[in-house]
């Protein structure tokens, strides 16, 4: 008997926490957003009352309240232009318009935070600040999109807000506080974040669709709530009324949360949260999406890389290939001759262009702003929106469009997009492909003129004809809340938010889909004439471990590209790229090479700032004396290309010879000349500076490479009884102990 995972969803009403006054949003401003029961409401069993038709038709118990109107007529489009607060005399409190009736509920006690270096209180640490609580999933692109908005209006009234993030799962691989950690650092969350494992907060403000942003005044009272996307458009004007009015009554305290937060950076591998990947075999190349670096990486087959596409750092710049940038690319497309790699640019909402052969990225489809609802045109001046993967078809470039529910197709000959399956509303209805609803599509695969997709939102995997009839069916996957890890018939497989998808040809037959089961941390296997899934890879744990079967580990694999022999997959969470050898079923970790071409453009590499105490030196010849030591069980890479230089201000100190050191595999303890200068005898300092680019692996499987900056900065006393050595030393950390560094808390 198959065992459903279905959402249990608690009907805890709010029992009038939140009394609004007259007068709401136009329900046209609630666009579309990721609701756990569609329009079915919750009902005291824990279960949908009724079945969900679709996530797109999000509903809120309640919304903002507008700006109130007089008698000479309703408030203008800047919802009661704060100028009219600030001609107020000092003497005459601001009345206020949007303000709270019920204290918002405190954070629960034990809940795991992230981003702050202890949980916050909404009656001590927030006082004070118009506090916008993002309900939030990770898989949820409505929640993704919402973002920026945020990140916005955070910049834009850095005394006044302050964003929470409520994270409120779907899936139960979601609820996972490491997987919650992982997703902030993915999507650069800039702000605290707090892990509503339990749903307690969710029943508190009666939250019932994704994302919804709950308001609270600077009081401490709960104002509101909204729904769905267009959160700046919406919020803005309420926010510079809030500031303004609050503020003249003395009641923003513009203290910053300072040393309260803790931004985690990613760690420093090469590759940071790889999304896609796709193998040339015919080209002998394989090209990475370096998503959380916004670049892409080309390697050979075997992992020496070749060149880089990006500066590595965020922005939508087109320009040559050191120039170019990108927000967090995705899956991409070769042409047919090899030179033109089409690339997915999902945050900034584009599709770029990248010559292979002249080294310059172009922008061919997109505006960079999110579509709402799309409309065919010029692809050029045409929004989409989150791009997630592509597929080329002779002239035609498919576009999984996981930010609208639907696939675009855009011929690359007029420069036209347009439609091609799916009405833009969620959902996981078959039929003629126009007509059909589709769940955040994410990846393709093709053959025989038939286009393969996931539906992560549905946990599905779908099939569409390229030729006339247009028909679109359903492999695996029953409904928006139905998943789980099951195999056997098509009818029995489950799946938990499945990302990636790649088709491999065998014998006469239909083949099969290799899909990576991106929550279930699994590669499994769809057999197209069997009708039937079996597992490939991995227990259902994350982690990382070379085997096959259940005896390999992945974290949330979500990009595969195949060649006659090995599929590639791009092990998101662990930042590698494994490589799974189709005959045996092994799955081991593709070794990248030559790592200084990644270094050269990479943003956010982790540093190392070490300052060490005053040493005491005599005139003349000097060692500077560089230790750095690995960890214990690890080595320097051999591939990587070691940098060392130093400095010193002043005629003090300075180089005798170089004062640069590179090697691939350095051999350290290692030591440059230096002089000190006899004038200084009597008693003279000076500050040495020095930067390291350091590579290293484990020794045994060297299967990742850690990357630091290490910057010393030594001060350097002259004295005649001094020493003729300067020691740089520093103790480097291994991976588990740089997680644990970087894990709030």
């Amino acid at each position: 008997m198959r065992a459903f995972e279905r959402r249990t969803v608690r009907r805890r009403w709010r029992s009038g926490l939140v009394r609004l006054a007259a007068g709401v949003l136009a329900a046209s401003l609630l666009l579309a957003g990721c609701a756990p029961g569609g329009t079915g409401e919750p009902d005291g069993t824990g279960e949908p009352a009724t079945a969900p038709s679709d996530a797109a038709g999000t509903e809120t118990d309640e919304s903002l309240p507008v700006p109130p109107t007089d008698a000479t007529g309703p408030a203008d489009d800047e919802s009661a232009d704060a100028a009219s607060v600030a001609a107020m005399t000092d003497a005459e409190p601001a009345e206020l318009t949007y303000e709270g009736n019920v204290a918002a509920p405190e954070f629960p006690a034990g809940y795991d935070w992230f981003n702050v270096s202890r949980p916050l209180s909404m009656s001590g640490d927030l006082r004070g600040k118009i506090v916008l609580l993002d309900f939030w999933t990770q898989g949820c692109i409505n929640c993704i999109h919402i973002i920026p908005d945020l990140h916005r209006l955070e910049a834009e009234y850095p005394d006044e807000v302050v964003v929470i993030a409520v994270h409120w799962a779907k899936f139960p691989s979601e609820r996972e506080s490491e997987a919650v950690r992982e997703a902030s650092i993915r999507y650069g969350r800039q702000h605290p974040i707090v892990n509503d494992d339990q749903e307690l907060l969710r029943a508190e403000y009666g939250v019932n669709a994704w994302p919804t942003v709950a308001v609270v005044d600077p009081t401490g009272k709960v104002v509101g709530t909204i729904a769905g996307e267009g959160v700046y458009e919406r919020l803005e004007p309420v926010i510079e009324l809030m500031a303004a009015e609050y503020g003249q009554n003395g009641l923003i305290d513009p203290t910053p949360l300072g040393e309260l937060l803790e931004i985690a950076p990613a760690l420093p591998t090469v590759l940071s949260f790889p999304g896609k990947v796709l193998a040339d075999e015919a080209g002998g190349r394989l090209f990475i999406a370096d998503t959380g670096r916004h670049r892409v990486l080309v390697a050979t087959l075997a992992g020496e890389l070749i060149d880089v596409i990006g500066a590595g750092s965020e922005g939508r710049a087109d320009g040559d290939f050191g120039e170019a940038t990108f927000r967090r690319p995705q899956g991409m497309a070769l042409s047919p001759d090899g030179t033109t790699l089409y690339i997915a640019d999902r945050e900034n909402h584009l599709i770029r262009a990248a010559s292979l052969d002249s080294r310059a990225v172009t922008t061919v489809a997109g505006t960079g702003e999110p579509v709402t609802v799309f409309r065919p045109g010029p692809a050029a001046q045409t929004p989409i929106a989150s791009p997630w993967d592509l597929h080329l078809e002779g002239d035609v470039l498919y576009i999984a469009g996981a930010g609208r529910h639907q696939i675009w197709l855009m011929n690359l000959t007029s420069g036209a997009i347009d439609y091609f399956a799916g009405t833009g509303a969620e959902g996981l209805d078959d039929g003629n492909r126009l007509e059909a609803t589709l769940s955040q599509p994410s990846g393709f695969a093709a053959a025989d003129g038939v286009l393969y997709f996931t539906d992560p939102e549905a946990s599905a995997v779908r099939q569409v004809s390229l030729g006339p009839d247009g028909q679109l069916s359903t492999l695996v996957g029953l409904h928006l809340f139905v998943w789980g890890d099951e195999l056997g018939s098509f009818d029995d497989t489950l799946l938990q938010h499945a990302i990636g998808i790649e088709h491999v040809g065998r014998g006469d037959g239909r083949g099969v889909l290799y899909i990576a089961d991106t929550y279930n941390h699994k590669i499994k296997v769809l057999d197209l004439d069997t009708m039937t899934s079996s597992l490939v890879a991995g227990d259902g744990i994350a982690g990382l471990r070379n085997g096959s079967g259940a005896d390999a580990r992945l974290a949330e694999p979500s990009g595969l590209s195949a060649t006659s022999d090995t599929l590639y997959v791009a092990d998101t969470n662990n930042h590698r790229i494994r490589m799974l050898d189709l005959a045996t079923g092994e799955l081991s970790t593709l070794v990248l090479s030559n790592l200084e071409i990644a270094t050269v453009t990479m943003a956010g590499v982790i540093e190392d700032d070490v300052v060490l105490l005053p040493q005491r030196v005599a005139p003349g010849p000097v060692a500077i004396v560089l230790d750095l030591r690995v960890p214990e069980g690890y080595k320097f890479n051999s591939d990587g290309l070691f940098e060392f230089e130093w400095s010193a201000e002043g005629d003090v100190l300075r180089p005798e010879g170089s004062a640069r050191y590179e090697a691939r595999g350095p051999e350290l303890p290692y030591l440059l000349a230096g002089t000190v200068s006899a004038d200084s005898a009597g008693g003279g300092t000076a500050v040495l500076t020095a930067t390291a680019v350091v590579f290293y692996c484990p020794a045994v499987d060297e299967t990742f490479c850690l990357i630091r900056d290490v910057n010393f900065t030594a001060p350097i006393e002259v004295d005649s009884a001094g020493g003729r050595s300067i020691y740089l030393h520093h103790q480097l950390l291994s991976a588990e102990e740089l997680d644990r560094r970087l894990a709030p808390g």
